[in-house]
């Protein structure tokens, strides 16, 4: 039968299937075993032949041992070495890179930045004395080493033992130029890794000659110089060739520490240093104890200068950005440029001071070493940049390049976002409550709630649990009934809003959000209160007001050449948002950041363990964004953004706005119902013709309302002018289109 057939089909095919898989195993065992038979009799030929015993024995297996690790080893250094090795992926001695001339808003010279330092010297006409006193004092086996000098690492280690401290360094001229050309002065293992291979690999590349030049010319020497041949000059008003030995001994003097030696600012410190550089010189056998002492009586005595604005962290910033610039192809592929800056001498000096001043007085009551400052303009021109306490002991920049939380300094974000919704109001009633999302739960401050309360006081206070609750809120009403997947919906829109207002790093979404655990830069935090300053446009920051080619030729400005800033904030809500960090500054935590005479707001900004303190603030004229903390993210002994941040504010921002016209913070009503009353300000006399108070709320709006939808209208493609109901921005906030008038509410 048709079935009995079926089934004596699949049985005969299963015992195939059983028989293949019997004759495949046993082919595999008895192949496995012919070749472990047949490997036992070569091993056992081979031990016959070529067997060792004993000492020979040792030897062999030690050294089959040693390839073994060897090869490892080999493996490890490949891996860890391809950072450095990526640094060098192009011909970098080769590339033509940018040489940048800076000058300030009003034109003058203030520095110059680029791959091109001063080459008109060739390493044989460099003073002997110069080379001999770099070389005693830095790197006594220059010539003989490889790049890394084992031996000059263990002398230094060994005198650092005996003196108590760091009196030498153990890195060779080399690394230290690695470090010069590739890498940043970050301590940490993995820059000292990459500095070691790169030092390799500049000396497989270059002669022993060429790296010690591009050492003496590329290397920071105080004052803004890099370079002798530019220092010789600085300090000495000479040219490099025609320095004394006292001179050249205090030149040398200032490669490791040139901030520390400056004779500018140090001169005792400086002439210490150089007798050092000059017994050096006696112990490397380049000079005699006799030679040396007309040098030791007669110390070199700088040319007279005052502590000059130095604004080095500004120019290595605006330099990244010039290079953007060209990188985008708006600079024609010219490299030899004249860039003038939006940057403010006066102000940058007084931000200086003011940082300077601060932490010498306030540092160790406070424990905090460093400090992060930008002022900008409302449309983004950055004024003043303040990158660190010390540019000559680190290069890296804190304002633009550190990440760090910044605690309730980024509320006015989610406000921002809240308001947008048109849910809330300044006055509306809010209640400091206990929220929790899971199992975090918010305090505040005082560890206490404070009921009910206007938002502009729930702002001034800095209540924590009032940002949270929005995020619930505003996720709510896209629908969600979940809390914790309602409040993620909300923090979606806080991120949006803050990105779009100027924040362009990775905002991590986590529940605490809200009240500040996302990382920015204090470059970005001055970005996004700009956008409350200028009436709510994005305000990217910019370092080139205009750009000329060596010949003079203008191929960029920044008012014609960059897209019109994007309107990310209604007029209304930017109205809104000026009143309650006005209120911030007059009533709240910002009190010590108030300018007599001129309407100033802002944010203040505490981290967990007081790591991180700001305050963030701005004028009609002008924002400023300000940071205190420590590299190493240690906590401070209680520091709040009220507090050094806040002074640090006002000592900035008031001096800039003594003899200026004052412009109105965009949107504030002087005289709305409960809101105090503007201070009285003696601003200089305003241009004939121009306004000379703050316009109402309503007034800022409409003709806010007004600006957009002409801009909105010039855009359109032609026969397209007519505007949607729904179209992004406050159009519809302050006019409306009507049969092609506009009619005013």
């Amino acid at each position: 039968m048709p079935l009995n057939r079926l089934t004596s089909f699949w049985t005969r095919l299963g015992r195939g299937a059983l028989g293949f898989d019997a004759w495949l195993n046993a082919g595999l065992y008895d192949g496995g075993r012919s070749f472990g038979d047949a490997y036992a009799r070569v091993a056992e030929a081979m031990q016959r032949r070529f067997g060792a015993r004993g000492a020979k024995r040792v030897v062999l297996d030690l050294a089959s041992e040693g390839v073994t690790l060897g090869l490892g080893a080999g493996v490890v250094m490949l891996t860890l070495a391809q950072p450095a090795f990526n640094q060098t992926s192009e011909n970098w001695l080769k590339a033509q890179d940018l040489a940048v001339t800076f000058l300030d808003r009003y034109g003058v010279e203030v520095g110059r930045r680029g791959i091109k330092h001063d080459d008109s010297l060739r390493i044989d006409e460099f003073p002997d004395i110069l080379v001999k006193a770099l070389i005693s004092t830095e790197d006594r086996r220059f010539y003989e080493h490889w790049g890394i000098d084992p031996i000059g690492t263990l002398r230094a280690v060994t005198v650092n033992a005996r003196g108590g401290g760091h009196v030498q360094g153990g890195s060779s001229l080399t690394q230290q130029l690695a470090k010069n050309l590739f890498l940043s002065n970050e301590r940490s293992l993995e820059r000292k890794v990459n500095e070691a291979f790169l030092a390799l690999w500049l000396e497989s590349h270059l002669s022993k000659n060429e790296i010690l030049k591009l050492y003496l010319d590329r290397a920071y020497m105080g004052g803004g110089t890099f370079g002798a041949a530019a220092a010789a000059d600085y300090y000495f008003g000479k040219n490099l060739k025609d320095i004394s030995l006292a001179e050249a001994a205090m030149l040398a003097g200032l490669f490791k520490a040139p901030t520390k030696y400056a004779p500018h600012v140090n001169l005792p410190a400086a002439r210490a240093r150089a007798a050092d550089v000059l017994h050096n010189m006696v112990e490397a056998g380049y000079l005699t104890e006799g030679q040396i002492q007309s040098a030791l009586r007669n110390p070199a005595t700088p040319v007279t200068r005052s502590r000059d604005i130095s604004a080095d962290y500004y120019l290595d910033w605006a330099f990244n950005e010039i290079k953007k610039l060209a990188d985008e192809g708006k600079l024609k592929k010219e490299r030899v440029l004249v860039v003038k800056t939006p940057l403010d001498l006066s102000i940058q000096k007084r931000a200086d001071q003011a940082v300077e001043n601060v932490l010498r007085q306030f540092g160790d009551a406070f424990d905090v070493e460093q400090a992060a400052l930008v002022t900008m303009d409302p449309d983004g021109g950055v004024r003043a940049m303040v990158g660190g306490s010390d540019y000559g002991q680190s290069q890296f920049n804190r304002a633009t390049d550190a990440l760090r939380q910044p605690g309730s300094s980024f509320k006015p974000y989610v406000y921002a976002a809240a308001l947008s919704t048109g849910q809330w109001r300044p006055d509306s009633r809010v209640v400091d409550r206990p929220v929790c999302i899971g199992n975090w739960c918010p305090a505040n401050y005082g560890r206490s709630f404070a009921g009910a309360m206007p938002l502009w006081i729930a702002v001034a206070k800095s209540i924590n649990t009032i940002p949270v609750q929005f995020s619930i809120a505003m996720g709510k009403a896209m629908g969600e009934t979940h809390e914790a997947r309602a409040a993620k919906l909300g923090r979606a829109k806080i991120i949006d809003t803050a990105h779009r207002m100027g924040l362009t790093t990775n905002l991590v979404d986590s529940v605490s959000l809200p009240i500040g655990s996302a990382e920015v830069t204090v470059i970005d935090q001055a970005a996004g209160y700009a956008v409350f300053a200028n009436g709510g446009r994005r305000a990217k920051p910019y370092a080139a007001v205009e750009i000329r080619t060596g010949a003079g030729e203008v191929i960029y400005r920044h008012d014609t050449s960059e897209p019109p800033p994007e309107q990310v904030l209604s007029t209304r809500v930017v109205g809104d948002m000026n009143y309650m960090l006005n209120k911030v500054v007059d009533e709240g935590t910002g009190r010590k950041a108030g300018i007599e005479g001129v309407r100033t707001a802002g944010k203040s900004g505490t981290t967990n363990a007081y790591r991180d303190a700001w305050f963030v603030g701005f004028t009609g004229n002008l924002v400023t964004a300000v940071w205190y903390g420590n590299d190493d993210h240690t906590s401070t002994k209680n520091m709040t953004g009220g507090s050094l941040p806040a002074m640090t504010f006002h000592e900035v921002m008031a001096p800039a706005h003594q003899g200026i016209e004052l412009k109105p913070m965009p949107g504030f009503e002087a005289d709305r119902p409960g809101a105090q009353a503007a201070k009285a300000a003696t601003p200089a006399a305003p241009a004939p013709g121009a306004p000379s108070g703050a316009i109402s709320r309503r007034s800022f709006e409409v003709l806010g309302g007004i600006g957009n939808l002409f801009r909105a209208v010039e855009s359109a493609p032609p026969g397209r002018a007519a505007l949607k109901a729904d179209a992004p921005g406050p159009v519809a906030e302050g006019a409306r289109a009507v049969g092609g008038r506009i009619a005013m509410p």
